[in-house]
């Protein structure tokens, strides 16, 4: 199956800035039962991108605008095939969890196992592990499907409840959340109580239209993946009660949020912002073309540039937030 995959980001300044620098995060990957055919990265005002690939063989590009500005508009468009994954099994052998410690052992999976920024145990978790059973027994995949529909249960989804920045506790007391509390909680859970290698997934999913996702289809999306034995990683996506399958596509993968926001960086100035933030994705049975229209506010491709207006201070830099996936 074939995705076309449409990103825009917009950040509107109430003064101009001086200055830009920005990372970002949405190129997908091309490994596992996923190719990434084409992707093209447009900034505006237009600068020079450069790209790396980090640790984790995620793509990064990054970019810095020195003039003075007062919109930032990044597009990212994709092509993406995606092939059906494998059916993933309900419950594996009895000794499952021997064979789990064996591949840890033999393997680097630290950084999948401590605890990371959003994602370190707190009282609150404990207590959520309490009730939700959350202790090795079984297997270890079938103990990870009843966690994935248990979280499924226990919250509910509801955009803007937390922050980008918000720790686990807020979505565990108010048990309410976003795909990035649902995948933070999960992780914390399964590396603190169960001792699995699990890390966070950011990228997109395709909502069609007898699909019963909870999750927004106009904004980016979160799962995780866990190690289990015989199958590799496995991607759980509690946020919707699903195995991720044929129609997650996935952008980075990293210890926890912290690791893979879709766009980061920094602007000098003395301005507020206001971010906008659009994403579509189409499906296609062969290759689709990238000439349709993008589901942005009408106003977006009006770029407004005042080079002649005398930049603002630069005593000050204020770091921009990420945009928040829900």
């Amino acid at each position: 199956m074939y995705y076309s995959v449409r990103h825009l980001t917009k950040f509107l300044y109430s003064d101009p800035v001086s200055e830009s620098i920005m990372e970002t995060r949405m190129h997908p990957r091309s490994d596992s039962n996923q190719r990434c055919l084409n992707f093209q990265l447009s900034v505006t005002p237009r600068c020079r991108v450069f790209s790396y690939r980090d640790h984790l063989a995620n793509h990064v590009h990054h970019f810095d605008i020195p003039g003075q500005h007062k919109q930032l508009v990044i597009v990212a468009e994709s092509l993406v095939e995606v092939a059906p994954t494998p059916m993933i099994p309900a419950f594996l052998a009895p000794d499952a969890w021997k064979e789990l410690d064996f591949m840890i052992e033999q393997g680097d999976y630290w950084e999948m196992l401590f605890p990371s920024e959003f994602a370190a145990p707190s009282k609150a978790l404990d207590d959520l592990a309490e009730n939700l059973e959350v202790t090795r027994r079984d297997d270890p995949l079938q103990v990870l499907h009843e966690l994935n529909e248990r979280l499924y249960k226990y919250f509910d989804y509801k955009p803007k409840s937390t922050k980008v920045d918000s720790p686990i506790d807020v979505a565990l007391n108010s048990r309410m959340g976003v795909c990035q509390d649902f995948a933070h909680i999960m992780i914390t859970l399964v590396r603190s109580k169960l001792g699995i290698p699990c890390r966070y997934v950011s990228g997109y999913l395709y909502h069609g239209n007898d699909d019963r996702d909870r999750s927004v289809s106009s904004a980016t999306h979160a799962w995780i993946e866990a190690l289990v034995p015989q199958l590799g990683w496995v991607g759980f996506d509690p946020t919707n009660w699903l195995i991720a399958g044929d129609r997650h596509i996935r952008t980075a993968i990293g210890r926890d949020y912290s690791d893979v926001p879709p766009t980061h960086g920094i602007f000098r100035g003395l301005a507020n912002s206001d971010l906008t933030v659009a994403v579509r994705v189409t499906q296609s049975e062969g290759t689709p073309s990238l000439d349709q229209e993008l589901p942005v506010p009408e106003d977006w491709s009006i770029l407004v540039e005042k080079a002649q207006e005398p930049p603002p201070p630069l005593n000050t830099i204020q770091i921009q937030q990420a945009q928040q996936q829900q």
